[in-house]
């Protein structure tokens, strides 16, 4: 009965997943769509060699690694954060305003968010009146390229900050309430109790969600960071996704593409497998 309930999910990764991955040979091709996969010349290595002589891609790869940086290091800490605080709250009608209160960006698409993010810092937006009214000049912030990435992660860590903090909050569910009722008895107090109950509990879940994150660090995502790009910041703002897009399904370039979207694959893969190997030797948890 377990089996039989999880083929549908078992279908759908052979479907969508694996067979996929047969395409990849189309890397080491000049692909041309008429002549299809088994009728391409083969070129080898010619593809990777090109995207890492390419001046674009290297500026594209490091606006990657650089925005793909700040979320890991600024948005992964937030939702267990935001867990515990939500733990702490006594006043069960206020904690479930707060938690659908940080859920509800989960819910709206990029467009959305976008169109929100525009609206509140253009010229006449509620930033820029709040700086007229402390006697500042007006900022085109979607027009500057300094401001361009910290945009990006604030309206990442915002969308899913409230989501992702579903996962912290059933492990903390989970814990023995008998050692909150001992660390009380013994005169510890909330600090100590986050400090030596809550967060060594959490440290297998924060581990796993640590390395599943990792595993996807050049993939940011084509529409989180599409909507937000303008002609002004496209030099800072063009990730690998959105050159894959313009290149690929735009430009024709599939072999280029794709050997691409091979290499951050392999980089991934690379990346999860250190840490992994680094988590299992330092805390003993790991995804194998």
């Amino acid at each position: 009965m377990l089996y039989s309930m999880a083929l549908p999910g078992i279908l759908f990764f052979i479907m969508f997943r694996y067979i996929p991955l047969l395409g990849s040979i189309i890397a080491f091709q000049d692909y041309q769509i008429l002549n299809g996969i088994f009728k391409s010349p083969w070129v080898g290595w010619a593809n990777f060699e090109y995207i890492f002589r390419y001046p674009d891609f290297l500026t594209v790869l490091r606006n990657t690694i650089l925005i793909s940086a700040y979320q890991l290091i600024l948005g992964f800490p937030a939702p267990f954060i935001l867990a515990i605080l939500l733990n702490e709250i006594r006043v069960m009608v206020f904690k479930r305003f707060l938690q659908t209160f940080f859920y509800l960006p989960h819910f709206l698409s990029w467009v959305i968010i976008a169109g929100l993010v525009f609206e509140l810092l253009s010229l006449h937006g509620i930033v820029n009146s709040l700086r007229h009214l402390f006697g500042d000049e007006p900022i085109l912030f979607m027009q500057k390229t300094e401001y361009f990435k910290g945009i990006v992660v604030a309206s990442a860590i915002w969308r899913e900050t409230g989501w992702s903090a579903i996962i912290y909050l059933a492990a903390i569910a989970g814990i023995n309430p008998s050692l909150y009722e001992a660390a009380t008895m013994d005169g510890a107090g909330k600090m100590r109790q986050i400090v030596s109950i809550t967060l060594p509990s959490l440290i297998p879940t924060i581990m796993v969600l640590f390395l599943l994150k990792i595993g996807s660090f050049l993939e940011l995502g084509f529409e989180q960071v599409y909507v937000f790009l303008t002609p002004m910041t496209n030099s800072t703002g063009d990730i690998i996704d959105t050159y894959v897009y313009r290149v690929g399904a735009l430009g024709g370039q599939y072999s280029i593409t794709t050997a691409i979207g091979l290499f951050q694959s392999i980089i991934g893969l690379i990346l999860l497998w250190s840490f992994n190997k680094l988590s299992n030797k330092t805390t003993g948890q790991g995804l194998w």
